[in-house]
This record gives C-alpha cells, structure tokens and sequence, in this order.
C-alpha cells in the first residue's frame, strides 16, 4: 500500500493507483470531463488537476493520469488550482456554449461569464468518442485526425466507414451531444440558472475548507457577519 496525503489527511492506495480515484475513494470531488470510468485515463481536458508536492517541489498534475506515490501531498481546492479549473471551463464553453454538461459544470465551479470569443463548435476534442469506439465497441470507427487547430475527429480520410455499426455510443458519451437548458435568463454563453456559490474560504486561506457540494461557505458568511 501507498501512504500519502491529501487535502492534509493520511491515505492509502494500492500502488499503481491514481491521484483521482483515490480521491473519489475518500469522498473527495474532483470535477471530470474526459474521464469515465469504463475508459483509460487519458488526462486530456485538465479539470482533474491538483496541486501535487513532491520532495519540496511542488507542481500541477492531472490526478487521472497520475499514479499515487509514497508521500507526496495532494491538494485538490487551493486557489490556484479552483481559478484554472475555471479557465479550464471558460475556455471550453467558448467552443461549445450549448453543452448542457459543460453548462452544469460552470454553475458548479462558480463561473460566471465567458471571457473569449464564442465559437459555437460541435466538439470539444474530449476524446471520449474515440475511446468509446476502440476500447468498449471494439470497432476504431473514429480517430483524430489533423493537429493543432485543425485538429477534429474523423473517419478514416472522412468517408462512411466500414466497421462503423451505427451503435450510437459516440453520441451517448459525447458531452457536446447533450444540448444546455436555456432556463429563464440564459442570455449569454453561461445559462447561470443552476448557479452554485463561490468558495467564500479561498479568499481567506488559499483553499477550500470543506468539500461540500454544494459549497457549504454559507457558514463562513454568517460567522462574518456576527
């Protein structure tokens, strides 16, 4: 077993475990995107990422694609990490505004507005299309194709493929697939009607005291004001 910490407790993981499902494991809630449990890690979306401090050195890992190591100290909530989530978020809205999921993502990490250019894109090249595909169909119907910015998932030269079933999975999984509800407001890239409370504690001691969900800085305010 691995000794190490996470959000300052002592935890143990089998070796060869990751950073993420150890967390899950001890009730922590890292936000995902890219990842699924019936799938490899692939570390793509970045959401999952935490603070790791190893040997001093203290650096940003995605914990899906990190194995645990003997006593490193996680942190999953310090402000550094919370702040590029939402970066992570308001980037991906950008391209896809109309994603239901990624909506209910913002309202989660308290993202309010949308920074860039809207481009209304189909596809957020998660990758989980690709995944479901090869490794539960059996079929490698789809791939990346391209790099950089034009980079874009695809038949093989985009033709009606052969070992295509037409299952429907790609779509079942696809994160992009499932269209935004546009609630009572929804005037913008960010619908807001599901809005959750900003971590109130981060402004005070650089990281999340607690891991409710939703946040339970509630108590903070009122301890303020009295």
């Amino acid at each position: 077993m691995i000794t190490f910490t996470i959000n300052g407790i002592e935890v143990q993981a089998e070796k060869n475990s990751s950073i993420l499902d150890t967390a899950k494991f001890y009730g922590i809630d890292v936000p995902t995107l890219c990842y699924h449990e019936g799938l490899s890690p692939s570390g793509i979306c970045r959401l999952c990422i935490v603070e790791v401090t190893e040997r001093g050195k203290t650096r940003i890992e995605a914990s899906c694609v990190s194995p645990v190591r003997e006593g490193i100290e996680v942190m999953t909530h310090t402000k550094r990490v919370v702040e590029d989530r939402k970066l992570l978020v308001e980037l991906l809205l950008a391209r896809c505004p109309s994603s239901k999921v990624l909506q209910d993502l913002a309202a989660k990490l308290g993202v309010e507005r949308v920074r860039f250019n809207l481009r209304y894109e189909d596809c957020i090249l998660c990758g989980l299309c690709v995944q479901m595909c090869r490794e539960q169909m059996m079929a490698g119907a789809i791939d990346f194709v391209n790099r950089s910015t034009e980079r874009t998932v695809s038949t093989p030269f985009s033709m009606k493929s052969e070992v295509c079933r037409s299952c429907g999975a790609c779509m079942y999984i696809c994160p992009a697939c499932q269209l935004r509800c546009d609630g009572s407001e929804a005037h913008d890239a960010v619908c807001g009607g599901c809005q959750n409370i900003e971590y109130p504690c981060l402004a005070l001691s650089n990281e999340v005291m607690c891991y409710l969900d939703p946040c339970a800085g509630c108590f903070l305010e009122k301890e303020k004001e009295v």
